[in-house]
Formats: structure tokens, sequence, C-alpha cells
């Protein structure tokens, strides 16, 4: 817990810097308006792949096959729609990452990969009804 707590400080103190930096270069104005046109841009991208994703999860369900690689790509661009809401231009690049479908190849053998962990550990839980 205090890695996460430390880490998240880090991040927001490098996006502070980010801030600094770019705002010198920029000024403060372009500065604003490039942050609010990459959430404007992020968010729309985002409800594309969202329900791309919706979709998918959909007709996996309808063939009768287990949804599990489409639920992860529904997890991370939800994920991606949450960064591109926080301020900033390292999570809007992370952001991007994680809700275009050629990049968020990257990520999902690590989801995977943790899933099965904590389920081999008894760690997940499934309930049937």
């Amino acid at each position: 817990m205090k890695k996460i707590f430390f880490a998240s400080i880090a991040f927001i103190l490098f996006e502070i810097a980010m801030f600094i930096v770019v705002g010198n270069w920029l000024g403060v104005f372009p500065t604003l308006l490039l942050i609010i046109l990459a959430s404007l841009a992020g968010i729309a991208i985002t409800k594309n792949q969202g329900l791309k994703s919706i979709q998918n999860i959909q007709e996996s369900i309808y063939r009768g096959e287990p949804p599990g690689h489409a639920m992860i790509d529904a997890f991370l661009v939800f994920l991606g729609g949450v960064l591109f809401l926080m301020p900033g231009f390292i999570s809007d690049l992370i952001a991007m990452t994680l809700v275009l479908p050629w990049t968020r190849k990257m990520y999902k053998p690590v989801i995977i990969e943790w899933i099965r962990k904590k389920m081999e550990n008894k760690h997940v839980i499934i309930i049937q009804r």
C-alpha cells in the first residue's frame, strides 16, 4: 500500500513538473488549450473504443465463448478513459496507449498473467448463480 501511495505522489509531482516545462516552453494559454484538446480527443477515442469493446463482449457471449479477452479490452479502455479525465501530459500519453487497439496489446499479457497467478494462489473468488 505504501508503494502505491509513493508512486502516486511521484506521478503527481512528475505531472506538475511537465506542466511547468511545457508552460515555460509554450506559454500558459497554449498549454491549457493543449491539455483540454488532448482530453477531448481522448474522450472521443475512448467512447468509440469503449463501444467496440462492449460490442465484442456481446458477440463473444452470443457465440457461446468466454468473453475474457474482450473484458480485458473493455477494462483497459475504461482505465484509459479515467486517465484522460485527469489533467496532465503523462496521464494522457499512458491513456492513449491503453485506448488504442494496437498499443493495448502490450498490456494484455501482463494482465492475463496477473489474473492467472491470482487464480493459482486462490485469491480469486468466482460466484456462480
